[in-house]
């Protein structure tokens, strides 16, 4: 174990971490099996020994996230045509015609809570491509959203560290757990709503 911690410590306070962290963040936009969360928390534990630096680790890991769903966003974007010729067109457009006043009302917050839900990101960054969502306001709600997102996940993983400076396999373990546990929260949250509409549109 510590000769993994040793390799582990070794990499998180390399400078080429930065890079690690924007590329990582980056693909899981439109590759979400890519754990990003783990690497920023990560890097976010190692930081409270003083490498590596915090407000770096936090802004790579904004930086990569915007960059990545951008990418996504051109994917939806880009697709959006070949969705409207398709055999099921009219149904499809229907669909986006809903898609696109879900996110003209809501763009800003769908966004930032996409980043809380397993693959919710990829779906919502790729929908608002495909529904041509105006680009500044893409660029603006994201910015928002990627801050925030890698500010949370950089500051759970310093705290968890300095919460347990002497063991940072357990300070590790802990702050992902808290990740997962915000995360089943959230779509806790999600579902008991749609739970509880469902029953009144059924009570009507």
């Amino acid at each position: 174990m510590q000769s993994v911690l040793d390799l582990l410590h070794h990499t998180v306070t390399s400078p080429w971490v930065y890079l690690v962290i924007i590329v990582v963040t980056a693909v899981d936009a439109f590759l979400p099996v890519v754990p990003s969360e783990t690497v920023v928390i990560t890097a976010g534990v190692f930081a409270a020994s003083g490498e590596p630096n915090l407000a770096a680790v936090i802004t790579a890991a904004a930086f990569g996230a915007l960059v990545g769903d951008h990418v996504s966003y051109g994917i939806g974007r880009g697709g959006a045509g070949r969705l409207a010729c398709s055999p099921d067109g009219s149904r499809r457009r229907a669909g986006s015609d809903w898609a696109r006043r879900a996110v003209d009302r809501r763009g800003g917050s769908i966004l930032t809570t996409s980043r809380f839900v397993p693959g919710g990101r990829t779906a919502v960054t790729l929908t608002m491509g495909a529904v041509r969502y105006p680009l500044p306001r893409f660029l603006l709600f994201d910015a928002v959203a990627a801050l925030v997102w890698s500010g949370y996940c950089g500051l759970l993983g310093y705290f968890g560290g300095l919460a347990f400076e002497r063991d940072p396999v357990r300070g590790l373990l802990v702050g992902i757990g808290l990740s997962l546990a915000a995360t089943g929260l959230v779509e806790l949250a999600r579902w008991l709503r749609h739970r509880a509409r469902r029953r009144a549109a059924a009570g009507r």
